[in-house]
């Protein structure tokens, strides 16, 4: 195995480590907002007091 083999095997594994961790932080975020956005929409329906 040469140098320029295990430099590529490092780099796709470098590459595919940030994918996994931008794809737990993208879920999360993601997740946070959902939450905030429901939150922001039931304490507007309560304002107005709707019974939905």
């Amino acid at each position: 195995m040469g140098i320029v083999s295990k430099a590529g095997d490092w780099a796709f594994k470098a590459f595919t480590a940030g994918l996994g961790i931008t794809t737990i932080y993208l879920t999360a975020t993601f997740s946070a907002n959902v939450y905030k956005g429901l939150a922001w929409h039931n304490a507007q329906s309560e304002g107005l007091n709707c019974k939905e």
